[in-house]
């Protein structure tokens, strides 16, 4: 039996948020390295090749350039919770989710499940549900045109 490899747009979402992760981490205490002094280095712990390294670094970059605007939809979603209050996995998944709904095509129940599954597989048991929470509602505000399925038992 052969061992399943994960597709490689999932290899991308997962070196891009160690990278996010090592940034945000390393940022406290030291002088701040950006997204692309740290990207090679995460990088070269994962087969990346030729597209699949072009998307982790783009997704990458992307939430760096465009953090504040990111952090500020998070921050309106994420009710009772500030942003550098949550756990550091946590607010780079949803970083990284949120660069994705509004900076791609990418159908927002994929940008939803692959962040929960990156939430699964690091972060705390609480996790995939509360990434799920916040990004449900970041969906539904900046991509309120798609047809977003209802919420709620009325459903």
């Amino acid at each position: 039996m052969s061992e399943r490899r994960p597709a490689p747009r999932h290899q991308s979402r997962r070196a891009a948020l160690q990278v996010l992760y090592a940034v945000d981490v390393g940022a406290r205490g030291e002088a701040k390295a950006s997204a692309a002094d740290v990207f090679e280095g995460v990088a070269s712990h994962f087969e990346l090749r030729g597209g699949a390294h072009a998307f982790a670094r783009e997704l990458a970059l992307g939430v760096e350039a465009h953090r504040a605007e990111i952090d500020g939809h998070i921050s309106a979603c994420a009710r009772n919770w500030r942003l550098e209050r949550m756990a550091a996995v946590d607010r780079n998944v949803l970083r990284l989710a949120t660069y994705e709904l509004l900076h791609s095509d990418t159908p927002y129940t994929v940008v939803i499940d692959e962040a929960v599954e990156l939430a699964r597989e690091f972060g705390s048991e609480p996790s995939p549900a509360f990434v799920n929470g916040v990004l449900d509602a970041v969906a539904r505000g900046v991509r309120g045109g798609e047809a977003l399925p209802p919420r709620g038992p009325e459903a």
